[in-house]
């Protein structure tokens, strides 16, 4: 099992994960790939403005509504409270001219991820071997940036809430929720350990 990160020079991490480990943790970026990806807004609902100079410009095609899906509105949140004078309006502008480029940003951060696991050939080793990742201080933040992605996906899928703790606690070994959450705990785990290395 990983004992986490650890620092290496120029800003680098290395960190050694068990097979099981590495592969949740590939499989885990790949599904927040699929989820930006396949969560993509209609591009009948996502047009630049022909009215408006700096649309036609630069080309903005972002959405403008809120995604449905509760996991992307944490991943793409909007710009502005709902009880702010105009926010609706705000919100759309501030999604057409940001939300694409965040996505893209994510989708970039968890292949980087699915990468640098694959060159540590996690998936070719056998299941007694360790997976040994090594990472440059890009890689970091691409880890730091996707693990937060990964927990912020669970963590919303769970209805986790602050001090909840007894809840999962609770619950009974074989409940699907409880191994979730397990998960979760582990990743916060693998993120702290990264942040350290930053310090």
């Amino acid at each position: 099992m990983t004992t986490g990160f650890s620092r290496v020079r120029r800003g680098g991490a290395y960190a050694t994960f068990d097979v099981a480990e590495a592969s949740l943790v590939a499989s885990l970026a790949g599904q927040v790939v699929e989820l930006l990806l396949d969560g993509e807004p209609d591009p009948q609902l996502a047009s630049p403005d022909d009215d408006d100079p700096l649309d036609l410009l630069v080309g903005m095609d972002g959405p403008v509504t809120r995604p449905d899906d509760p996991v992307l509105v944490r991943l793409l949140p909007d710009g502005y409270t709902d009880d702010e004078e105009g926010a609706d309006d705000a919100n759309a502008d501030f999604r057409r001219y940001t939300e694409r480029g965040l996505r893209d940003g994510k989708v970039a951060n968890a292949q980087a991820v699915i990468a640098s696991l694959q060159v540590a050939g996690a998936d070719t080793a056998e299941a007694d071997e360790p997976v040994d990742v090594e990472l440059d201080a890009a890689g970091v933040q691409a880890w730091l940036r996707c693990l937060n992605d990964m927990r912020l996906a669970i963590g919303t899928r769970l209805e986790v809430a602050e001090g909840d703790d007894e809840r999962w606690e609770t619950l009974p070994d074989d409940d699907p929720g409880k191994a979730m959450h397990d998960v979760y705990d582990w990743l916060g785990f693998v993120q702290e350990t990264l942040v350290r290395t930053l310090r």
